[in-house]
């Protein structure tokens, strides 16, 4: 039996805002390749900053990699925000009670936060020293956590028109 989706759900996907999206020809459409464009975007950064955090080109300082990565990578967040806020709003009473949503709203909190941790160590650890620095373990670690965090977000995303 399906579970039934609280009361604000419902008024969420009944709104104007959510018949619009749903009756409109071109939002729903746009919004869902926008969301494909973000998570490619904000995939090639997340990558290429933690490729670089686990030793990848190494020839050049992390921080000239990291840093201008890490500002790619949110403003692609926001963008993955923005269009997946728009494909909720559209369907939220199913999309809510949709248990691989709930993994992939968990895992983004996780993610998120190790972002956050990945965030305040990249800033004191590695500054501006020379490219052959090397990246303490912890940020390392980090790192592995978040590709392998965001790899599990995007494919618990994948995942949810099947359950």
């Amino acid at each position: 039996m399906e579970a039934e989706a609280p009361a604000i759900f419902h008024a969420i996907e009944h709104s104007g805002l959510g018949a619009l999206i749903r009756q409109s020809v071109w939002i729903y459409p746009a919004a869902n390749v926008t969301h494909i464009l973000g998570l490619v975007f904000f995939a090639a950064a997340v990558a290429i900053m933690d490729l670089r955090l686990l030793g990848a080109f190494s020839a050049t300082p992390v921080a000239e990699i990291v840093f201008p990565a890490r500002r790619a990578a949110i403003l692609a967040f926001l963008v993955q925000a923005t269009s997946g806020i728009v494909l909720f709003i559209a369907e939220a009473s199913h999309i809510a009670v949709n248990p691989v949503f709930q993994v992939k709203a968990l895992l983004i909190v996780l993610a998120l936060a190790n972002a956050l941790v990945l965030g305040r160590l990249s800033r004191d650890a590695i500054g501006t020293g020379p490219s052959q620095t090397q990246v303490p373990a912890r940020l390392r670690t980090a790192a592995m956590l978040s590709l392998g965090l965001w790899l599990s977000v995007a494919i618990a995303g994948r995942l949810i028109a099947y359950a």
